[in-house]
């Protein structure tokens, strides 16, 4: 079978990124899904014009598969699969819009998965109820950087695991990827609560949503395994991408050292993992995955049954710190805590560059 793709949201050319804005990810998956012959990319929907033309030029997309409005690609195309790389903000509306069409079988979306809690459940229990294989390019665990450390793991190299240890530069938009990482590493076990307090003073917004200048939070799985994260001004808190400590030793991520990841079991000294990997972000395998599991009719890693299991540890994290309190899950709220204390008036961040 071959498989129709189409693009919603694909930005500038790659060559031409605005970070923070637009970081091209409509090419890193067409790219995917270009190099499979059992998939062919035929309509594309971007709200600038220039920018879906150009994407239609780089991927052989003809004059009838180019759109402004995606509800009109939808109905014109009838794409089997479609990728949606647009502002976090627009996630629940365009996703929700294309599981109900009733027209693709699956859809693959930018992390992270809303910006309101509420919109992240109803996504995934739509898709759920209407058999549409949804999914968010958590695609950072299809990498060996991640994958590796995690067949040492599974293999004893540190004994039983017993805490999960994050650093990284924001909880949503970057730390949707290493929270989802560290639920790989706890076996996709269920998290029982988590507690967090954050500080936002100066205005950071990526991809229109609201991002904590510094945050620490605890989380435990009810497999017992423990969950910490350092982020922002307090990431080096951690100062790895993960550490995960078990009863026999401790095995670090790092991408950007010469040894990726790491491995000290008890009594030895430090035994590099991996190193080398030069596009540590994967997101061809993630493309392969999406299709394979569509084809083969299995649960993608990245589903977004998973996905929401990230994505209420950290909003569970941001009501924490509203609360001022631990947070047992599941997580009884329908909006963003952060932007709700900022909309409030409770958080009251300065405009960004300014003192």
């Amino acid at each position: 079978m071959t498989y129709d793709i189409a693009f919603v949201g694909t930005g500038p050319e790659p060559d031409n990124p605005v970070w923070g804005e637009s970081a091209a990810m409509a090419y890193r998956h067409a790219e995917g899904y270009r190099d499979r012959d059992d998939c062919r990319i035929v309509a594309a929907a971007d709200i600038v014009r220039e920018n879906v033309a150009a994407f239609a030029d780089e991927f052989d997309i003809g004059e009838d598969g180019i759109f402004e409005e995606y509800e009109a690609m939808l109905e014109s195309a009838t794409p089997d699969i479609v990728s949606v790389s647009t502002p976090v903000p627009t996630h629940a509306e365009i996703v929700l819009d294309c599981i109900e069409s009733g027209v693709p079988e699956a859809v693959h979306c930018e992390k992270p998965m809303a910006t309101m809690w509420g919109d992240a459940r109803l996504l995934a229990q739509e898709a759920s109820r209407r058999d549409v294989q949804l999914t968010f390019n958590h695609q950072r665990r299809f990498s060996p950087v991640w994958r590796e450390p995690k067949r040492a793991l599974d293999e004893g190299a540190i004994g039983d695991l017993r805490r999960v240890e994050v650093g990284t530069s924001t909880l949503l938009d970057n730390g949707t990827h290493h929270i989802d990482l560290a639920h790989m590493y706890a076996g996709e076990a269920p998290v029982e609560w988590v507690i967090g307090q954050v500080d936002y003073r100066e205005e950071y917004v990526k991809y229109g949503a609201h991002n904590e200048n510094q945050g620490l939070v605890q989380w435990a799985y009810e497999s017992g395994v423990q969950g910490i994260a350092t982020t922002g001004f307090g990431e080096d808190g951690v100062g790895v991408h993960h550490r995960l400590r078990g009863t026999d030793g401790v095995i670090e991520v790092t991408p950007w050292s010469e040894a990726q990841a790491r491995v000290r079991r008890d009594g030895e000294g430090w035994e590099t993992l991996v190193s080398g990997v030069e596009d540590a972000a994967a997101v061809s395998p993630a493309i392969d995955h999406v299709v394979e599991c569509l084809r083969d009719g299995v649960e993608p890693e990245f589903s977004a049954r998973r996905a929401l299991s990230v994505t209420e540890v950290i909003f569970g994290a941001w009501e924490s710190s509203r609360r001022r309190g631990r947070v047992d899950l599941p997580l009884r709220v329908e909006d963003n805590p952060l932007e709700a204390m900022v909309d409030s008036g409770e958080l009251s961040p300065e405009p960004a560059g300014e003192d």
